[in-house]
C-alpha cells in the first residue's frame, strides 16, 4: 500500500502556463501622451530646468505662482476628466504643464495632481524626460513615504528633507549641486513608483537629476521648507503671489490623500 505522506505526489493535470487559458487577457491601456495648447511650441522642448511637482506642498506652491503660463497637459487615459474645473484647480485630477518666467532661464513645471501606478510610471517618465521634453537639469519634488522609510518619522511640525542625485549631477564638472546643504536619503530606505522612474530616466539619459524628498506630507512647516528649497534653486523667482490659504491647502491635500489612497495599493 502506498504511503500518502512520504510518496512523491503525482504531477498536476495542468502546467502553470495553462491555468489562465480560460480567462481572456486584459486589454492593454493606451499610451500616455502630451497635449499642448498651441502648435507654436517646437518639439522637443529643451528647457534649462524641468521641475516635476509630486508632493502636496510643491503642488500648492506652483499652483499659486502667478508668473507661469499653461502650455499643455499630460493625458493618462485611465484618469477620468469628470469633475475637473475649466480653470486649473488643486481639486482637479490633472497634470498641467507650465512655463515659468525667471530671468533668462527656460523653465518648465509639471504638476501631478493624480497618482500614477507603478506599472505606468516608466511610460510616463520616458514621455516627460527624453522624448518630447529634453531638459538640461531635472528637479523632482516628492514626499517621504513612511512605508519605505527606514527610520522613525514624527507627526509633529519638525520638517526635514533628503535628496537623491544621478551620477552626472553628483559628479558634475564646473557646476555646483542643484540643491546644496541637504543630506542624502538614508541607506536602507527606498523610493519607488513615479519618482524612482523619473530619476532612473535621468540616469539612463545622463541628465543631471535631483530627487528631493520632504517630510511631513502635509503641514505649514513642510510647505515653507519646500518653498525655501525652490528659492535656493531659483533665487529670482517671485513667490510673493503665493496665497496665504494654508488651511484650505491642508484640507484639500488631506481630502485628496483619502480619495486617492486606494490607487497607491
Amino acid at each position: 500500500m502506498e504511503d500518502v505522506i512520504t510518496d512523491i505526489p503525482p504531477p498536476s493535470r495542468f502546467f502553470l502556463e495553462d491555468l489562465n487559458i480560460f480567462t481572456p487577457p486584459s486589454a492593454s491601456l493606451p499610451s500616455p501622451f502630451l497635449l499642448f495648447s498651441t502648435s507654436k511650441h517646437r518639439k522637443p522642448l529643451r528647457p534649462s530646468l524641468l521641475i516635476i511637482a509630486l508632493s502636496h506642498p510643491s503642488l500648492h506652491l506652483f499652483h499659486h505662482l502667478s508668473s507661469k503660463d499653461l502650455i499643455g497637459t499630460l493625458i493618462l487615459p485611465e484618469i477620468p476628466f469628470s469633475g475637473n474645473s475649466i480653470e486649473p484647480s488643486l481639486r482637479d485630477k490633472s497634470c498641467n504643464i507650465y512655463t515659468v518666467h525667471n530671468a533668462d532661464e527656460s523653465i518648465i513645471i509639471v504638476s501631478f495632481q493624480y497618482p500614477v501606478t507603478a506599472d505606468r510610471s516608466h511610460a510616463v517618465a520616458k514621455l516627460l524626460i527624453g522624448e518630447q521634453i529634453i531638459p538640461e537639469r531635472v528637479l523632482i519634488l516628492d514626499s517621504v513615504q513612511s512605508r519605505n522609510f527606514r527610520g522613525k518619522l514624527s507627526r509633529d511640525d519638525d520638517a526635514f528633507a533628503f535628496k537623491l542625485e544621478t551620477t552626472s549631477e553628483r559628479n558634475g564638472v564646473n557646476s555646483s549641486p542643484l540643491i546644496a546643504g541637504l543630506d542624502y536619503f538614508p541607506s536602507g530606505s527606498m523610493v519607488d513608483g513615479l519618482p524612482a522612474a523619473l530619476l532612473a530616466q535621468c540616469q539612463l539619459r545622463k541628465i543631471k537629476g535631483t530627487l528631493c524628498l520632504s517630510w511631513p506630507e502635509f503641514g505649514i512647516s513642510s510647505k515653507l521648507l519646500v518653498q525655501s528649497i525652490v528659492l535656493k534653486v531659483l533665487p529670482g523667482l517671485d513667490l510673493a503671489s503665493v496665497a496665504n490659504d494654508d488651511d484650505l491647502c491642508l484640507k484639500i491635500s488631506r481630502d485628496k490623500d483619502l480619495l486617492d489612497s486606494e490607487l497607491y495599493t
